[in-house]
C-alpha cells in the first residue's frame, strides 16, 4: 500500500518537523514536541495553545506492557486526524519496548496537543503519563510520583482539572494482577470523592468483542469508577496495531483500526460531555495524606522518646525507693540510668527538620521541595507536624534527620533533683521528688494522648473527603494507632479503627503484598 498522495500535503508541515523512524506502509515518524519543565515535571507540547479554545485533560495508569504508550499516540494521532487510509503514522511516545528505559527515568510525563482543534475534535488534549508507578525501582519511587502529580495539580501553570483518569489493562485479562492492582489503587488513592464518575477503564489489544473477563476482573478488585447503564464499569475498547506493517494481513489490521478508531471517538465523545472535575479536593487529600503518613511518622519517634522518659523515671523511682536510706547518709550517692537523647542520623537524599523541637517532619518523600519554606507540611509558614508548630525558618533541609538514642550515665541525687526541679511551678514547691516524678510521667502521657488524637483526626478527615480511604498509604498506619488507642484504653476510636481495617478488601490486600515484595526486593538489593 503506497502513501496516499494527499497526505505528503495533509502532513507537510508535521512530517517537516518530525524524523522518520520507519519508512514503508504506514510511514512511522517520531514527533519533535517541544520539551520543558514544570517544576521537576516533563512537559512535551506539539502546537501552540489557543487560549480561545477548549482543553481536555486525561491521567493514564497502568503496568508496562498493556499498550499504555501506543494508546497514547493512538490518541494523538486520532487528535491530529489522521486516518487508515493516509497511510502514516506519527509517535510521541517511542514504541513500549524503547520506551521500557524511559519508564525508569521518568515519574510524570506531560503531553499537551495543540493547533488540531476541529480536525476530528473540537479540543485539544492534555494527557499525563504516569511511567514510574508500580515499577522495580521500590515504593520510595511511587511516593514521588504521587508527590510530582501532587506538584502538578497545585502549580500556577500546571493541571488545575481533569475530565477522565484511564485505568489501561489489557482486554483479556481475567483478574488483576497484585502489581497491577498496587498502581490502580496509588492512582485511585490520590483523588477526592468526587472523580469517581470520571474514572473509566481503557481496555487494550482487544478483539472488539465484550470485554467479559476483564470487566469481572475489575468488578472483583472492587475498582471506583464511573458505572455504565448495565452497571458495568465505563469502558472503551482499543487495539494495538496501527504501526504494524500493512504489505501483510491487510484487512485484519484494518478491521483492528476500526476498533480503535470507534474506542477513540466514544471515548472522546464521553471527554466532551462529562463535566471536569476540579481538583482542589484531590490537592486537599494529596495535602492530609502527606500530613498524616509525616505526623505518624513523627508521632512514631515522640511516643518512642516519651515511652524512653517514662522508662528513665521509672528507673529514677525504682532507684530512690530502694536507696532511701543510703542517699540520707551519702549526699553523693550516685545512680546510673539509661537516658534517652537526640542525634542526627545521615540518610541517603535530604529530609525536612525542626532544630527547635529537634524532631524529623517529612521525610521520606520530601524529595521536591528546594527548601523548609516550600515543604508540603508548611502551612501559613508553620510546620503543621513539629511539636511545637514552629515557624519555617526554625526547619532545615539537610541529608540527615533527629533520631532518638539512649546512653547510660551517672547521675548523683542533686543532678536529678536539679533537672526536675528546676522548672515546677510554686504550687509544687512542697512535693517530694518522688511525687514530682509521677506528676512528670502523667503530664508525658497527656502529651502522648494528644499526639495519637492529631493523628486520628487526620484519618477521619481523609475519610471526609478521600475516594479511596482503605487505600494502602491509610493501611499501613492503622495497626500502629489501634495498639495505641488500645494502649490508652478509649475503645471507641479503636472500634472506628478496625471497622477502617476491616473494610480493606483482597484486592487492596493483594496490592500491598505487592508493595512490601518491593520493599523487600529493594533492601535486599542493598543487602549485596
Amino acid at each position: 500500500m503506497a502513501m496516499n498522495k494527499n497526505t505528503s500535503f495533509k502532513y507537510d508541515y508535521i512530517i517537516s518537523k518530525s524524523d522518520l523512524v520507519q519508512p514503508g506502509s504506514p510511514a512511522v515518524y517520531q514527533l519533535k514536541p517541544k520539551e520543558e519543565n514544570i517544576g521537576p515535571l516533563k512537559r512535551m507540547t506539539v502546537g501552540k495553545k489557543d487560549p480561545t479554545k477548549t482543553n481536555r485533560t486525561i491521567l493514564l495508569v497502568g503496568e508496562t506492557g498493556t499498550g499504555k504508550s501506543t494508546l497514547i499516540n493512538a490518541l494523538v494521532n486520532y487528535t491530529m486526524g489522521v486516518e487508515w487510509e493516509d497511510n502514516v503514522w506519527f509517535q510521541i511516545v517511542e514504541d513500549e519496548k524503547r520506551s521500557q528505559t524511559q519508564s525508569q527515568t521518568s515519574d510524570v510525563i506531560v503531553y499537551e496537543i495543540f493547533g488540531f482543534e476541529d480536525k476530528t475534535l473540537p479540543y485539544s488534549l492534555t494527557i499525563i503519563d504516569t511511567p514510574g508507578y508500580g515499577d522495580t525501582r521500590g515504593t520510595e519511587e511511587d511516593v514521588i510520583v504521587s508527590q510530582r502529580l501532587f506538584d502538578l495539580f497545585r502549580s500556577e501553570d500546571g493541571v488545575h482539572e481533569i475530565n477522565a483518569v484511564g485505568l489501561v489493562l489489557k482486554a483479556t485479562e481475567n483478574r488483576l494482577s497484585d502489581r497491577l492492582r498496587y498502581i490502580f489503587d496509588s492512582a485511585v488513592s490520590l483523588f477526592g470523592k468526587d472523580v469517581e464518575k470520571n474514572i473509566v477503564a481503557l481496555l487494550t489489544h482487544s478483539d472488539g468483542r465484550t470485554p467479559k473477563n476483564a470487566l469481572k476482573a475489575l468488578e472483583a478488585a472492587n475498582i471506583k469508577c464511573a458505572r455504565n447503564e448495565k452497571n458495568q464499569p465505563v469502558h472503551f475498547l482499543f487495539d494495538n496495531c496501527q504501526n504494524e506493517d500493512r504489505t501483510e494481513d491487510t484487512e485484519d489490521l484494518k478491521h483492528s483500526d476500526k476498533i480503535t478508531t470507534k474506542g477513540l471517538r466514544q471515548f472522546t465523545d464521553f471527554l466532551e460531555k462529562t463535566a471536569p472535575q476540579k481538583l482542589e479536593t484531590t490537592v486537599d487529600v494529596l495535602t492530609e495524606r502527606t500530613i498524616l503518613t509525616a505526623s505518624i511518622q513523627n508521632l512514631r519517634d515522640r511516643v518512642e522518646l516519651i515511652e524512653k522518659k517514662q522508662e528513665e523515671i521509672q528507673q529514677i523511682q525504682e532507684v530512690l525507693k530502694k536507696n532511701e536510706q543510703e542517699m540520707k547518709k551519702n549526699e553523693n550517692f550516685k545512680i546510673k540510668v539509661k537516658k534517652p537523647y537526640k542525634d542526627k542520623e545521615t540518610i541517603n537524599g535530604r529530609a525536612v527538620c525542626c532544630n527547635k523541637c529537634e524532631e524529623k517532619c517529612h521525610y521520606p518523600g520530601c524529595t521536591v521541595a528546594r527548601g523548609p519554606e516550600c515543604c508540603k507540611v508548611m502551612r501559613y509558614s508553620r510546620c503543621t507536624v513539629c511539636s511545637g508548630r514552629c515557624h519555617h525558618k526554625a526547619h532545615v533541609k539537610e541529608n540527615w534527620i533527629y533520631v532518638n538514642k539512649v546512653r547510660e550515665v551517672e547521675e548523683t541525687l542533686d543532678d536529678v533533683k536539679r533537672k526536675y526541679e528546676e522548672n515546677k511551678a510554686e504550687s509544687e514547691s512542697k512535693l517530694n521528688l518522688l511525687e514530682i516524678l509521677r506528676k512528670k510521667t502523667e503530664d508525658l502521657q497527656k502529651d502522648k494522648d494528644k499526639w495519637l488524637e492529631e493523628s486520628f483526626q487526620h484519618v477521619v478527615r481523609l475519610e471526609q473527603i478521600a475516594l479511596n480511604t482503605d487505600s494502602l498509604s491509610t493501611l499501613v498506619h492503622l495497626d500502629f494507632l489501634i495498639e495505641k488507642m488500645k494502649e490508652k484504653g478509649d475503645t471507641e476510636k479503636v472500634q472506628k479503627l478496625e471497622e477502617m481495617k476491616s473494610r480493606v478488601d483482597e484486592g487492596t490486600r493483594a496490592g500491598m503484598r505487592y508493595g512490601f515484595g518491593k520493599l523487600s526486593a529493594a533492601v535486599k538489593s542493598m543487602m549485596k
